[in-house]
Order: C-alpha cells, then sequence, then structure tokens
C-alpha cells in the first residue's frame, strides 16, 4: 500500500495508545484514574443551552457563512474589545471549527514549504505536527535554566532568515505557567520589528489564577490590527467548558482571513450552525460561569500541588493558570513513556508524556477532574514510584503491595 510519506510523517497523538489502554481496563471494571484529560466537569453554561435550542426549535439548521454567523461575529467583537481593548471588524474574524483549526488555518495561509515556526517548549502537542503537515519546519526553544519561562535572547537566537512565525500559548498547556508581561512586550516589539507573525494562542486566558494579570499581546504594540503582525487565536472550549462545541476563532488582518476563508471553505465549509448558535449564547449571556469555573479550578490546583508535596524527589513549577501541572518526574525514569505506561500499569491512573510535549521525564497531570481522583490519583502515583509512601494500598476493593522498590 503506497501512502502520503507527509501523512506518515505525522506523530499519532500521545494520549491515543494510553487511552486506549485505559478504556480496555475500565472495560473490564478495573477503577482507572485519568489525569490525562483537559476537559473542565462543569455543565453547560444554560445560556448557550437556550440559545441553541432556540435554534432547533425553528428548525432553520441551514448552510451558513464560512466564516461565521453575522451574530457570533458581533459577541466576538465585543468580546475582544472587553478582554483585549481593541475593535476589530467583522472582516479580521473568521469562526472555525475549534481553537484548534483555527491555528492550522493560520499556519497553512501563512508557510511556504521550508519556512520555520518557533515554538516555546513545552508547547502544545499539536503545534510542531500542524507545522509539518504545512511543509514547513519547527524549530523549537527549551528554556536552559530548568524552568518553564523563556529568555528573549533565547527566541532571538533561534530566529532565522528562513522564520515565518513564532507561536506562544500563555496561560500554557502543558505547564501552567503564564509569561509575564515584560516578556510579552519584548516578543510582540520583536516581531513586529522584524515582521515576523506572532501567533497568540489565548484559549486558556480567563483561566488565571492568584489574581494575577493576564496581559494581551495588544496591549505593547501602536500598530492597528491591518498592520500589525499579531494573529490571536481563541474559542470557547476551555472557559466556558464547553469543549464539544467545538467553535472557535481567529483575529488577524483582513488580507490574512480572505485567504484562510478560502481554505476553509475547500476543507469544512461553515461551522456547525447550531452550535455556533451556542457559542453566541454563551459569549453574550450571564459571564459568572467563568469565574465559578475558574474557582473550582484554582481549588483544584491547590488541592493537587498540597498532594504532590508528599513525593520525595520531585519537582514542580506551580501553574499559574490552566488545569495542568508538569511535575519533574526524572528522579523516577528519564523515559516519560515508559514511567506514563507504568504508572497506567500499576496503579491505574493516566498522565500524558512530557516528550510529546518537547520535554523528557516530564508528565503532564491535568486537575480539570474532581478533587476525590486528584487526591487519589497522585497518593497512587506516590505509592508506585516513591519509596518513601507506604508500602501498602487499597485501589478499588484490592489491597496491593509494592514488591519493585
Amino acid at each position: 500500500m503506497s501512502l502520503s510519506k507527509q501523512a506518515r510523517s505525522i506523530a499519532a497523538s500521545p494520549t491515543f495508545a494510553l487511552n486506549e489502554k485505559a478504556r480496555l481496563l475500565r472495560a473490564r471494571g478495573e477503577p482507572v484514574i485519568h489525569l490525562g484529560i483537559g476537559e473542565p466537569k462543569n455543565p453547560t453554561p444554560i445560556n448557550a443551552i437556550l440559545s441553541s435550542s432556540a435554534q432547533l426549535r425553528v428548525g432553520d439548521v441551514k448552510y451558513a457563512r464560512v466564516d461565521g454567523t453575522p451574530s457570533l461575529k458581533k459577541a466576538i467583537i465585543r468580546y475582544t474589545e472587553e478582554n483585549y481593548g481593541r475593535v476589530v471588524a467583522p472582516e479580521n474574524i473568521i469562526v472555525t471549527t475549534g481553537a484548534k483549526q483555527s491555528i492550522f488555518n493560520v499556519l497553512y495561509t501563512l508557510l511556504n514549504p521550508q519556512d520555520e515556526v518557533v515554538l516555546l517548549a513545552p508547547y502544545w502537542v499539536s503545534y510542531p505536527e500542524m507545522v509539518k503537515m504545512c511543509y514547513a519546519i519547527p524549530v523549537i526553544v527549551t528554556p536552559e535554566d530548568g524552568t518553564f519561562y523563556h529568555r528573549m535572547a533565547d527566541v532571538e537566537q533561534a530566529v532565522s532568515s528562513y522564520t515565518k512565525a513564532i507561536i506562544i500559548n500563555s496561560p500554557n498547556n502543558p505547564s501552567g505557567v503564564m509569561y509575564s508581561a515584560d516578556f510579552i512586550a519584548e516578543l510582540v516589539e520583536f516581531c513586529e520589528r522584524k515582521g515576523i507573525y506572532l501567533i497568540m494562542d489565548d484559549i486558556y486566558h480567563k483561566l488565571v489564577f492568584d489574581r494575577k494579570p493576564w496581559t494581551p499581546g495588544y496591549q505593547h504594540t501602536q500598530k492597528d490590527i491591518e498592520n500589525s503582525h499579531l494573529i490571536v487565536i481563541n474559542g470557547i472550549s476551555k472557559s466556558y467548558g464547553m469543549t464539544g462545541f467545538r467553535i472557535g476563532w481567529v483575529i488577524a488582518p483582513r488580507k490574512i482571513v480572505e485567504v484562510m476563508i478560502n481554505v476553509q471553505s475547500q476543507m469544512t465549509s461553515n461551522p456547525a450552525t447550531l452550535l455556533q448558535s451556542a457559542a453566541e449564547g454563551a459569549l453574550t449571556g450571564q459571564q459568572g460561569v467563568i469565574e465559578n469555573l475558574r474557582l473550582t479550578i484554582e481549588n483544584n490546583r491547590n488541592v493537587v500541588m498540597n498532594e504532590l508535596k508528599a513525593f520525595n524527589d520531585l519537582k514542580i513549577i506551580p501553574p499559574d493558570g490552566t488545569f495542568y501541572v508538569m511535575p519533574d518526574f526524572r528522579a523516577y525514569g528519564n523515559n516519560s513513556v515508559k514511567l506514563a505506561d507504568f504508572l497506567l500499569e500499576k496503579a491505574l491512573v493516566v498522565t500524558v508524556p512530557g516528550v510529546s510535549f518537547g520535554l523528557e521525564g516530564y508528565l503532564r497531570l491535568s486537575f480539570a477532574g474532581s478533587v476525590r481522583d486528584l487526591t487519589e490519583g497522585v497518593e497512587r502515583m506516590r505509592w508506585a514510584l516513591d519509596p518513601t509512601a507506604p508500602n501498602e494500598i487499597y485501589i478499588g476493593d484490592r489491597k496491593l503491595i509494592r514488591d519493585w522498590l
């Protein structure tokens, strides 16, 4: 069978194999705890449900504009003014089937073969694969000081004459850190001066802890939307906990949006009109749902950080936002895939290997689930890895004895 070399070069999802193993274990009745999924457990906001159900009652669910319904764009314009301090035009917006498609549309529109895109490790797992799907080259910048915070000098060193874009995700999946306002300012100034596109993935910008202020990139440029090299990605999946609705959007100069519309028209056409209606309801409805979710997630962050302190040799950088923490597990093994497999086999806990995010020896843990799962999951992990932990544990109704340390 002859298949595309390009398609075969794209890595499989790092969670697919682990999720499949977890599914099979659960099908056998095993009490698996999933600390891998970045999905809040909140119910869908009522305004989103009412907005979509109103459209269903009318029965008018047809094709719409490829770039998004006018009413949803109006809601995004207001959202952008309130959160970014910028007034954008409908022609600066394209609505997509999730923020993931937003990022791919942008990359496909900007990149030529052999162009380079700078990624800051740890990066979201799909970034390098999307870049490669566009026949371009991901260039990885890794902090040298053992933190998740980058120096501008290291970013500049990674830039070449082939660099077309830099992608930044703050707060960051998988680490949970938020880059400082000073770093964002330096990055924006550099990209505007060099004519490099700065793709700002802001999907977690509402989920920030400890009353820390989040800084939009537009705050650091005097250029208007049409002349700026900033491209903003956002959506409803994380802040509203509406992961299954798959509605995201891009804000960019209208010439870029025009090409993205052509690209999207040949791929998916318009995002589902019913789901756009739900997104509009979320954006225009009562916004207290965001703060309720943020407070729940912040409490979960505090719980998981307290539980992780019980590990003897774990290095942890506290997350500033999102619902992820990425501890350094290298004291227990340098191969994160083997470590994640081991934890699933022995402790029935799903984690995500750090190598998929550009940092080997780390594991990403999601604290989007229940407090009970967090406390029990970390307890199981410590029992499996830490020699100072008790030698016996109950998992489900079975008493297990550790015999490998």
